[in-house]
């Protein structure tokens, strides 16, 4: 399971502006998803400072009758914007690094760079973040070596306090020598629903929901489309 959500969330992998709120945040997801069928954990952060923003996600996966977690991913993002107060003060320059390593498949090291605009209501309950990036890959080539990413935020959605509607998308392409029938385009989508359930007994920090993890050609082992819902428990420190 990857995701960059936010909270997004994530992101993603992500870059907001300082005037969105710093977080950390614990998600706990089961996986429904055929090939799946397992818990996995994701401890999130995104903290703003005066020169721009900083996000990360760790996860673990973790599958029955398995001693230790089945596989982890790792990713940063460090947006720099220290003119935020000027007419460029939307656009930031972002750096990213993400990667891991599962039973089944490793996702190999993955070095970004380019430039993130952000697009925001005047309250700040809905957010969108675009981003145009160069990827570098490890052991991969590609003819466009460029990654496309929209990251968004919806707070109270349909009018209802509380709930939330997140998620971001990447696409890019990717030539793996590896598995050379993967010379392909790849997409992943994590939409997420949570509803701030705590609020109504004085735990605020308490969120129920889920997601849908999309993708079409991500990792060694899902080549095609997929769709893999999740229910998931979060917990904002």
């Amino acid at each position: 399971m990857i995701k960059k959500s936010l909270f997004i969330a994530c992101l993603a992998i992500l870059a907001f502006s300082a005037g969105l709120k710093a977080q950390t945040n614990l998600q706990v997801f089961y996986d429904f998803g055929q090939d799946r069928n397992i818990v996995t954990t994701t401890l999130e952060g995104f903290h703003t400072d005066k020169w721009g923003n900083t996000f990360f996600f760790i996860d673990y996966d973790y599958t029955p009758r398995q001693d230790a977690p089945d596989g982890t991913y790792f990713e940063i993002a460090r947006c720099l914007n220290f003119w935020q107060d000027s007419a460029l003060g939307a656009l930031s320059l972002q750096i990213e690094y993400n990667g891991g390593v599962y039973s089944r498949y490793g996702i190999n090291h993955a070095a970004l760079a380019g430039l993130d605009y952000f697009i925001h209501s005047k309250d700040f309950k809905n957010t969108l973040n675009l981003k145009v990036l160069y990827k570098w890959m490890a052991n991969c080539t590609s003819q466009v070596p460029m990654q496309f990413t929209a990251v968004w935020g919806m707070d109270d959605l349909f009018g209802l306090e509380g709930l939330r509607f997140s998620g971001f998308a990447d696409f890019w392409w990717q030539d793996q020598r590896a598995i050379n029938e993967f010379s392909r385009v790849v997409f992943i989508s994590e939409p997420q629903l949570w509803y701030n359930v705590g609020r109504h007994f004085g735990v605020p920090n308490f969120n129920i929901g889920g997601e849908v993890e999309l993708s079409y050609n991500f990792g060694g082992a899902a080549k095609g489309f997929w769709a893999r819902p999740c229910a998931g428990l979060k917990w904002i420190f």
